[in-house]
């Protein structure tokens, strides 16, 4: 029996893998975002828009949408709840908003000179309730906030056998979420607690880039603490300001999470704690009327944008009033 001789077989050919040309490969790692975008972003923006000149009830299908012109911006206007829920919104984000940063400067500051050891995990800590759960929130100020056996009332009722204190300090538990007067406080309270942390690391970042050397000359002209916060850190700290600030409207003008878990979704004893947002989705949700509501969201949107531009031109003036001889 013979053996046939074999030719020695080569590796097997590698498959070349297609690559990308400099001119298409921008656009093919950029295709993820974008589909995303469109989907999820600039699809849902144009489609409430379209809704706003519509009457449609969602559970009657896409046929019984019908075309109302300005009707729902109309009956917005016309609305006590809107205006009422704007003017909660309003209060809100500016006893919330300014609080935040009265106490958040001096406080980065502080941080930065006196703590400068334990910055990184002070900030650390002031920023944690910024990443905490909703739900974590929800369990937390439900407690903190109990009419009976609540850590608040408890506190001033320990607080109100205390001489000349327990003067200015009511004698009996108050109900922090079942009156109006207190609700509104307490959301504040929610919204100052939740995202003080995120404007103290803002002014972190920005308290790290000012020159060590203007505080140097400053102190050799004579300048004390308050007169090197004053003329020093404060200028310099603008910008962010700007930035924060202008965050920070945005933000209180859209409030919904604090509002919503403390009040159940319905705003509260005479809708004391109903924000713009949440009688948006009270209007939509629960009212069934989506053309309303999305008329009420464009008419907040002209809102923000008109705050959002006062607020660049209050930071625009005080730079060109610094810079002028």
């Amino acid at each position: 029996m013979h053996s046939r001789a074999t030719a020695p077989r080569g590796p097997a050919p590698r498959r070349r893998i297609p690559s990308l040309t400099p001119q298409w490969a921008p656009y093919v790692l950029l295709a993820p975002f974008v589909v995303l975008f469109l989907v999820f972003g600039l699809f849902p923006l144009g489609f409430s828009l379209y809704l706003s000149f519509h009457s449609w009830q969602p559970a009657s299908g896409l046929d019984s949408m019908h075309f109302v012109g300005m009707r729902n911006f109309v009956f917005a206007l016309h609305d006590p709840w809107f205006w009422l829920s704007m003017r909660n919104t309003l209060w809100l984000a500016l006893v919330a908003g300014v609080a935040q940063h009265v106490v958040a400067i001096p406080l980065a500051v502080f941080l930065q000179g006196s703590a400068a050891r334990a910055r990184d995990w002070l900030a650390g800590a002031y920023f944690m309730p910024y990443i905490t759960s909703t739900v974590a929130i929800a369990i937390l100020f439900s407690s903190l906030f109990a009419l009976h056996h609540g850590l608040l009332n408890e506190l001033l009722g320990g607080l109100s056998h205390v001489p000349l204190l327990g003067a200015w300090l009511p004698g009996h538990a108050i109900d922090w979420l079942g009156r109006p007067r207190y609700l509104k406080p307490a959301i504040a309270a929610v919204v100052f607690w939740r995202y003080l942390g995120f404007n103290v690391v803002l002014y972190l970042a920005a308290l790290q880039t000012i020159d060590a050397s203007l505080y140097e000359a400053a102190q050799l002209d004579g300048a004390n603490a308050w007169q090197r916060f004053r003329h020093v850190t404060l200028p310099a700290l603008r910008p962010m300001m700007w930035f924060a600030v202008t965050l920070s409207v945005i933000g209180g003008l859209q409030l919904f999470d604090e509002p919503f878990i403390l009040t159940g979704g319905r705003g509260g004893p005479d809708q004391a704690g109903m924000t713009a947002a949440l009688y948006f989705y009270r209007e939509a949700f629960d009212f069934d009327d989506f053309g309303g509501a999305s008329a009420m969201s464009w008419i907040l949107f002209g809102f923000v944008a008109l705050s959002t531009w006062l607020t660049s031109r209050a930071f625009a003036s005080k730079s060109q009033a610094e810079v002028s001889p």
